[in-house]
């Protein structure tokens, strides 16, 4: 019973978090929905201890969904990095308004290696990456590979479960290890002005991708 409490006063806390105030399609701007937060941040930290007293990045942090509930779940320190400022003031409002401290913003492009070189610095990386559609074609999985090149362990991302076998493939190719460890749906409200549905159920995978020596 007292997990379960855990997880409701965890997706309570997230769900009271600042979203994007003016979300940009060029950047993939979606809200990553609190019980997905939740229950994966839940996941990471229960089964593989991956967040209590770690130094953890949370990677394209947006407004900081996954960096506040790593902090709320015990992390060590979070540094939170993302290229777009207002996502970045979202960020800090959100740190305000939960008194949370052990969070550095970084403004910076993730996928430039002239700005963000910490290899295996981190012990754990967290991401909601950019799903790659409309422009930014492959994005996801360039998320993913520097994701791999800065951790120590593990990198834990969320991807649309119809590119499971893409991801099982490159994985290979990076000569890491990886797998699913859970499946979750995303309810996807309509953020812009080209979103014909109110709502899209879509079915993502929560990855653990780590180095073939752990």
């Amino acid at each position: 019973m007292s997990a379960i409490i855990k997880l409701k006063t965890l997706e309570g806390h997230l769900g009271t978090l600042t979203g994007f105030p003016d979300p940009r399609v060029e950047l993939e701007q979606y809200e990553t929905p609190a019980h997905i937060a939740a229950v994966a941040l839940y996941t990471i930290q229960t089964q593989f201890a991956s967040l209590e007293n770690k130094l953890v990045l949370d990677a394209g942090c947006g407004t900081g969904m996954l960096s506040l509930g790593a902090a709320l779940l015990g992390a060590g320190s979070v540094v939170a990095l993302d290229i777009d400022d207002s996502a970045l003031a979202g960020l800090q409002e959100n740190l305000e308004d939960t008194g949370v401290t052990n969070i550095d913003a970084v403004q910076c492009d993730f996928l430039s290696s002239n700005v963000c070189r910490w290899d295996n610095y981190f012990d754990t990386v967290l991401m909601n990456p950019p799903f790659g559609t409309k422009n930014n074609a492959g994005i996801d999985m360039k998320f993913l590979k520097m994701g791999l090149d800065l951790t120590a362990d593990s990198v834990y991302s969320l991807h649309k479960s119809s590119t499971r076998s893409h991801i099982q493939k490159k994985i290979k190719e990076w000569g890491a290890k990886g797998n699913v460890i859970a499946e979750l749906r995303y309810n996807l409200p309509a953020t812009y002005k080209f979103h014909r549905q109110q709502t899209r159920d879509i079915a993502v995978d929560l990855w653990r991708i780590h180095h073939p020596d752990l």
